[in-house]
This record gives structure tokens, sequence and C-alpha cells, in this order.
């Protein structure tokens, strides 16, 4: 499998997230109607799936150091889309968020393998130009899923969403039974036990769980972003579906751009500098936010501060993930299923958090932005700026 159908495959594997999450956006304000449930339950579905995400990480990572990267990814995936055909049939609220659950369990292999896979074939300023490639291909998702999910509104029903991302995941299924296994069986965790030992060995590295921590929190702010903003463009400044899917995805296309920043500037700019660039922006982008919530400002400048914020997600997860992960490549599935568990869960349990003011309040939204970058600042500073800055770069390729 050559390089560039290597990166669009792991890129298509970590799009799951953003699959399983943004093409439904669309349908969120229409779905209390369905379900005959408050808005509030209806994020709870988003909710159900970034924890099963974590916790399916958490599981996918030491597996997949074991048994390899092929056999883990195939049932993953298979997993995924028969978990999307029974969401597809739900006929009440509850069955669905189970479904939900497991959809994001299935999901979270091909999340961590394929960044665990990435760290099988690159090291260094190769894997971050990878990665940032990854970046890239993945933020075509955001910009795809919610236009494509709008568009199927307007013919069709939030059913037939899922029945497309049912799809999705049994062509990845597909490719995952043509793929070639990067990791070899000299280089396999000796069983499934020792495998989660990495786990503690990882906690204890206070450099690594800096980057732990400031996932954790950049998470948070970012799937505040996805859970409140059909709401603050559907139901505050009143925007079609089609419209605010438009919206959705042209922020998607910034996040693209954004990713293809890190690939241009590796070897160049040090990873730690493309960091903190990314954490400041996203600080001025969220106040300015917050400001535009509070003081109910026009659509076009409440949009050009979540066009000054939200894309530097990219260059964030770029920077973040190549410095985490350069000293562990011998625990490459567990440190990858490490950092995605803590950028999973607290977005998850942001996500009903933004609606807990109502469906007509952006506040809760704008507040759980902020709060998560600026925490995202304060670990940066305290765990991994101030390492680098006493010389601390010591980790070895």
């Amino acid at each position: 499998m050559n390089k560039t159908i290597l990166t669009i495959f792991l890129g298509s594997l970590a799009a799951l997230a953003p699959l399983s999450t943004d093409m439904y956006l669309p349908a969120l304000p229409l779905m209390p109607n369905e379900f005959n449930v408050e808005s509030s339950l209806i994020q709870l579905t988003l909710t159900m799936t970034m924890v099963g995400m974590a916790i399916g990480q958490i599981a996918a990572g030491p597996i997949s150091d074991r048994y390899g990267r092929k056999n883990p990814l195939r049932l993953g995936m298979l997993a995924f889309a028969f978990s999307t055909f029974g969401c597809m049939i739900s006929n009440s609220i509850y069955p669905f968020l189970i479904f939900r659950l497991f959809q994001g369990l299935a999901g979270a292999f091909g999340i961590v393998i394929a960044r665990a896979i990435a760290r099988d074939v690159c090291q260094g300023v190769e894997l971050t130009k990878l990665f940032a490639m990854l970046m890239l291909v993945n933020g075509l998702a955001p910009i795809l899923a919610p236009v494509v999910g709008g568009q199927i509104l307007y013919f069709a029903t939030w059913r037939d969403i899922f029945a497309l991302l049912a799809f999705i995941g049994m062509a990845l299924w597909f490719a995952a039974n043509h793929f070639n296994e990067t990791l070899p069986q000299n280089l396999r965790a000796a069983n499934v036990v020792s495998s989660f030992k990495n786990f503690s060995f990882l906690m204890k590295d206070n450099y690594f769980f800096g980057h732990c921590l400031m996932q954790c929190f950049f998470g948070a702010s970012f799937f505040g972003y996805i859970a409140g903003s059909s709401f603050l463009f559907q139901n505050i400044y009143e925007v079609s579906p089609q419209v605010y899917s438009m919206i959705f995805g042209g922020i998607g296309i910034l996040i693209a751009l954004a990713g293809a920043l890190p690939a241009k500037l590796a070897g160049k700019v040090q990873e730690i500098k493309m960091l903190a660039w990314s954490i400041g922006q996203a600080i001025i982008g969220s106040t300015l936010f917050l400001c535009c919530v509070i003081f109910k400002t026009s659509i076009e400048l409440t949009l050009t501060t979540l066009i000054i914020t939200v894309p530097t997600m990219s260059v964030f997860g770029a920077a973040s993930f190549s410095l985490a992960m350069r000293k562990h490549g011998d625990k490459a599935g567990s440190a990858s299923a490490l950092i995605g568990f803590f950028s999973m869960i607290a977005g998850g349990l942001m996500a009903p958090v933004v609606g807990i003011a109502g469906s007509h309040n952006a506040l809760p939204m704008a507040v759980v932005m902020f709060f998560g970058y600026f925490l995202s600042l304060i670990s940066f500073l305290k765990m991994i700026y101030s390492k680098h800055h006493r010389g601390y770069l010591f980790m070895k390729e």
C-alpha cells in the first residue's frame, strides 16, 4: 500500500469521529419532536457516542498492541456498521442511545489503530507530516458530513443519514481486509494484560500526561462547538438546516486548510511553537466569541470569532500528538488510546452541558469553549512548555 493510499485510508478511519457526530448535526433540532423528548436528551446522543469512543479507545489500544492492527480493525469496522444500522431502525430514544454508545465503542478501533499505524511506519518529522496529512484528510469529514446530512434531510429523513454511515462502515471493513499488517509478531505485547500495564507507565510520564490533559480540555471546547453550533445557528440565528450545513462545512474547510500547516512547516518550525500558537489563537477567538454571545451580536460577527477559534484544532492535534508519541513508539497503540480517551471523554461530558440553558441560549456553549481552551493553556505552561524551556528536549526518535 503506497503512502498516498495509506494516508487516505488512515484519514478515513480517523474521520469516523466527525462522521459519526457531524453528519446528523443538521437533524438535531428536528429530533426532539421525532422522539418526543427535550433537546438536552437529544444532545446526550452525542455524549453517548463520544463516551463510547473514549472507552473503546482504552480497549482498542492494548488489543491492537497484542494482536496487531489488521484483525482488531476488521472487527471494529464490522461492529460499527451493524450498530449504525441499529441507530437507523430505532423507534425510541433509549435504544437509539444504546446503539450510539456501541457505535462509538466500535468506531474507536478505527481512530486508535489509524494513529498507531502512523507511528508504526513513521517517526520524528515524518510522523508530524503524516499526522498533519491525516488531519487534512480528516478535515474533509466536517466539511462534507453536515453538508451531506443537510441535503439528505432536504429529500429524506435522519434515518437515511445513518444508512449512509452504515455503508461507510462496511466500505472501511472491506478496505481493512486488504490492509497490510504494520506491527510484526515479534514487536507485539506478550498479552493483553501486559499491554494494559502500559497505561500505568504512560500516566507516570508527566510530559505525556500533560499532552493528555491538553487534549482533554481542547477536546471539551471543540465538542462544545460541535454540540452547540446547530442550535446556535438554526434556533438563535434562524438559518435553515441547509444553510447551517454550509456554515459548518465552511469552517470545516478552514480546519482542513489549517491541517496542512504542520506538514508544510515540519522541520522548519518546532512543534512546540506550533502548539503554543494554536492554543493562543484559540484563547483569543473563544474570548471574542463569548463576548459576541453575551452582547448578542450579528451572525456575521459571531461567525468570524468561530472562524478564528475552531480551525486551530488541526494544528494543535498534529503538534501535540507528534510530541506526545515521540518517546513511545513501542507502546503506540496504548499511547494513542490514552490520548484519544482524554480528547473524547471531556467532549462527551460537555455535549449535554451546552444545552443546559435551553435550545435558544448559547452562553453555556461559549463558556465551555472559553474555559476548555484556558485550561489547555494552563496545562501547556505547567507541564509542556516549562520542560522545553529548560532544554528538556530529551525525547529520542
